[in-house]
């Protein structure tokens, strides 16, 4: 028997109603397939959180033992069945959620059509036409996919790094770091200094007309 499987608790009880019953898991794996949390499929299964996050356990040692090509044990085989539909229950959630969040992310989806009949003013006949108004593409949703699927990069804690160097490439051993505060005066002043000629300073301008050269 693998080390790596769990020994089930004794239950000395007998005439006990069997928990995981194929009404059980048929709710445990549709509640999966929408995305929901743990705790909401087992209280939809109607079982505690505890019982499923035990079988889904026993499911995946047994798994993991069949895959490391250890003997089956038939008394295991029904969390281990458990185990696969809802894994791919909640991979197919996250296939259909990372799907919507593409579309929102991509824009083009339908949101209204109409469609108006009018007689063309040369043929006289009535031509119909359809119009239909899509979304624009946003890029909050690839923001929120970055945020969470590359935490460590894009993710509200992560560290920023920033090396500046000199335009000419990367900074050499005998060269000074840039100063950043003398870059950012001269920024400062090359940016936004703007001189304005005399008239319009004293506001004698009321209107110009702009002349290509």
């Amino acid at each position: 028997m693998s080390t790596r499987r769990k020994a089930r608790r004794p239950n000395h009880r007998t005439g006990r109603p069997r928990l995981l019953s194929e009404e059980v898991e048929a709710r445990l794996v549709a509640a999966s397939r929408t995305g929901v949390a743990v705790e909401l499929a087992a209280e939809i299964a109607g079982i505690s959180r505890t019982s499923f996050l035990r079988w889904m356990a026993r499911g995946r040692a047994e798994a993991e033992a069949r895959e490391a090509g250890e003997p089956a044990e038939e008394e295991e085989s029904e969390y281990a069945a458990l185990y696969e539909k809802v894994r791919t229950a909640r991979a197919t959630a996250a296939l259909r959620a990372m799907a919507n969040i593409r579309r929102v992310a991509d824009g083009g989806i339908v949101t209204k059509v109409t469609t108006r009949r009018f007689r063309d003013s040369v043929t006289g006949e009535i031509v119909e036409e359809t119009v239909e108004d899509r979304t624009s593409p946003d890029w909050r949703a690839d923001a929120w996919y970055l945020e969470r699927q590359h935490r460590e990069h894009y993710g509200k804690d992560a560290v920023v790094a920033v090396e500046i160097t000199g335009l000419g490439g990367q900074v050499g051993d005998d060269e000074q770091p840039v100063d950043l505060s003398a870059l950012a005066e001269r920024l400062d002043k090359s940016l936004f200094a703007v001189e304005y000629p005399p008239e319009l300073e004293a506001g004698n301008v009321v209107d110009a007309e702009v002349v290509d050269p």
